[in-house]
């Protein structure tokens, strides 16, 4: 009879810790060899116009892995809905973002609504038929006005301060999120 007691309260503290660990939905992130030269390019370009560095951000660049997972599984380009756009397939309000940016606000508030960063993010997005590359991510955004603007703080971007960059290159895409509040957060491991 006590062994049978026992048992069952094994059971039912192995099974609550379970539920416990489900409700969590506990996931791991970490930094890919692309990502961290990513970072590395955007601040030495950034240096060249006598920029400061960005510091890597935790939050935003959960962020930005959270939405790339979100481009490669649930995008698909039809002419309306830009990369800054966000299914209807996720734990977060669904954005059709166009190019007049009618929705900025909702992509703007992804940060705050995903993870502890509680300030506004600007995610500049780079897409390619092939492996995104830093090299190539960052040449595309140079070109590109808008983009280049978010990077080197000109623009209606004029003395933004960005505190905090996130990041994510995956597939065809490169996402890089962007905030004035720095993060505190302890700094994501190296894939392995």
């Amino acid at each position: 009879m006590k062994i049978y007691s026992l048992t069952l309260i094994c059971l039912f503290l192995l099974n609550a810790n379970l539920v416990k660990a489900q409700k969590q939905n506990k996931i791991t992130y970490c930094i890919n060899s692309n990502e961290k030269e990513l970072l590395k390019q955007i601040n030495l370009y950034r240096k060249t116009k006598k920029l400061p560095p960005i510091k890597l951000s935790t939050e935003l660049t959960k962020v930005a892995k959270i939405h790339i997972t979100d481009l490669t599984e649930n995008h698909s380009d039809t002419g309306i809905c830009n990369t800054h756009s966000w299914s209807n397939k996720g734990k977060w309000k669904a954005c059709c973002y166009t190019d007049d940016h009618k929705n900025a606000a909702l992509m703007w508030s992804k940060p705050s609504e995903l993870t502890k960063y509680k300030s506004e993010g600007y995610e500049i997005a780079f897409e390619t038929s092939e492996n995104a590359t830093p090299a190539d991510a960052l040449s595309g955004w140079k070109k590109s006005p808008g983009h280049n603007q978010v990077i080197t703080e000109k623009g209606v971007f004029n003395k933004m301060g960005w505190k905090a960059i996130g990041i994510a290159v995956e597939g065809h895409f490169a996402l890089v999120w962007f905030g004035v509040e720095p993060d505190n957060e302890p700094a994501l491991p190296e894939c392995k």
